[in-house]
C-alpha cells in the first residue's frame, strides 16, 4: 500500500464514525475524506465501511484495516517520542511515567523541572501498564518492586517510598483509634479488589487483618485514597500523601516491608541526554527535600 494518508483517514472515520469528525481530527475539507475513502476500497476492491444516516460503520475489512493502521499510527508517535527526546537542548517534551502511588512526588518533582527549564512541556502518564521505554513511549519511568531487567534498559536505585497506615478523622471519631495490631481485626480497612495482590501492604495485611474486615475493595489506588479520605475504613499510603491531609490521622507508623524499592528506568539511547539527565538530577535532589522536611 502506497498511500498511508488514505489508510489513516480510513483509520479515523472507523475511530470517529463520522466523516466531519475524521476531517476536523485531520484537518482536511470533509470532502477530501471521503475521496480518500472511495479511492482505497476501489484500489482494494472491497467496501470498509457501512454509509448510514448516522455516519460511517466499519465493516470486518474496515475493522481489520483500522487495527493494522492503529498499530502504525502508534509506533510513529513513539518514533516522535524518541527523537524529540534526543535533543541537546533541555526543551521539548518529557515523557515521565510512574504508578499513580507516585503521583505526589512526581507532580511536585515535574512542576519545579518545569520552573527550571520553562521550555520543556511534561507528558506525565500514569498506569499500571509497563509503557515501553525501548518504543519512545516514555523517557523516563519510576517503577517499584524487583529491579527490571530489560537489556536495554539504564536502571537506578531510588529511595524507598515510606507507607503507613492512616484513618480519615470521621473514621476514628466513629470506630476509634487502634492502639497496636491486636486491634486491627475489629476495625474496617480499605484494599485491593484482588486480594492476591503482590502489592507489600497487601501481603502484610493478609497476616495480620482478617480477610471479612476488608470492606471497601477497589482495583484502582485513586479510589482507595478517596475511600479512605471519606472514612470507608483505614487504608495504607504514602506518608508523603497521608502527612499532607490534615483530616487523616497516622495510625501506625511507617514500616519497611510496607513498601517496595523503587527504580529510575531510562532506555541505554535517552541516558545521556541533558533533558533526561537534568531531570533525573532535578527528581533525585527534590526527593531528598522531601525527605528531610
Amino acid at each position: 500500500m502506497d498511500n498511508w494518508d488514505e489508510i489513516r483517514t480510513a483509520y479515523h472515520v472507523a475511530r470517529l464514525g463520522t466523516v466531519s469528525g475524521a476531517a476536523e481530527v485531520l484537518g482536511v475539507h470533509h470532502a477530501t475524506v471521503i475521496r480518500h475513502i472511495d479511492a482505497l476500497e476501489a484500489r482494494l476492491g472491497v467496501k470498509l465501511f457501512q454509509r448510514h444516516a448516522r455516519g460511517y460503520t466499519p465493516t470486518e475489512a474496515g475493522s481489520d484495516l483500522s487495527r493494522v493502521a492503529q498499530c502504525t499510527d502508534d509506533q510513529f508517535q513513539q518514533l516522535v517520542g524518541r527523537i524529540k527526546g534526543r535533543g541537546e537542548a533541555v526543551s521539548g517534551e518529557l515523557l515521565v511515567t510512574s504508578l499513580v502511588n507516585f503521583s505526589t512526588l512526581m507532580i511536585g518533582a515535574l512542576t519545579s523541572f518545569r520552573e527550571a527549564y520553562p521550555d520543556v512541556t511534561v507528558r506525565y502518564l500514569t498506569g499500571s501498564r509497563l509503557f515501553r521505554l525501548e518504543y519512545g513511549e516514555a523517557h523516563v519511568a519510576l517503577r517499584a518492586g524487583a529491579a527490571p531487567q530489560e537489556p536495554d534498559n539504564v536502571v537506578q536505585p531510588f529511595d524507598r517510598q515510606l507507607v503507613a497506615l492512616y484513618a480519615a478523622k470521621s473514621y476514628i471519631a466513629r470506630k476509634g483509634k487502634p492502639e497496636g495490631v491486636a486491634e486491627l481485626a475489629s476495625h474496617d480497612f480499605v484494599g485491593f479488589d484482588d486480594l492476591d495482590s503482590r502489592a507489600p501492604s497487601n501481603r502484610w495485611m493478609k497476616g495480620h487483618v482478617p480477610q471479612e474486615r476488608i470492606v471497601f475493595r477497589t482495583s484502582d489506588d485513586r479510589v482507595q485514597l478517596q475511600a479512605i479520605r471519606a472514612g470507608a475504613g483505614m487504608g495504607f499510603m504514602s506518608v508523603t500523601e497521608g502527612d499532607s491531609d490534615p483530616e487523616l490521622v497516622q495510625v501506625l507508623p511507617p514500616q519497611e516491608d510496607w513498601s517496595s524499592p523503587l527504580w529510575l528506568v531510562t532506555h541505554v539511547d535517552l541516558h545521556r541526554t541533558p533533558k533526561v539527565q537534568a531531570f533525573l538530577k532535578h527528581l533525585k535532589a527534590y526527593a531528598a527535600e522531601q525527605d528531610a522536611a
